[in-house]
């Protein structure tokens, strides 16, 4: 953050094009995922210093197809596929991968 001349603190902004680059980008990952995930299944995308794919799905056999289908996907950006508990949801089953881009 910068000062203005008086004091006050103002927030800098961030180039809309690159935004909307950047929310193109995550849309393909997406609709890449979406297309080889059962209907039922809940995507969604984390950054805490890396960017991770998050998989949640309700089939114990689902699991095993995802963790061979996604380093596969998308020219090879997801890897570090990693297999956990979903929070919040103990019916369903979570595969994470780290998305390179």
């Amino acid at each position: 953050m910068d000062q203005t001349s008086d004091g006050e603190r103002a927030v800098e902004r961030l180039p809309s094009q690159k935004s909307a680059f950047v929310s193109e980008e995550l849309s393909k990952i997406l609709d890449i995922v979406h297309a080889s995930t059962p209907k039922d299944a809940k995507v969604s995308i984390e950054f805490d210093g890396k960017l991770r794919l998050h998989v949640d799905v309700r089939n114990g056999e689902d699991v095993e197809v995802l963790k061979k289908v996604l380093p596969m996907l998308g020219t090879g950006v997801f890897h570090g596929v990693e297999v956990g508990a979903t929070p919040h949801h103990p019916f369903f089953h979570r595969i994470s991968a780290l998305i390179d881009r």
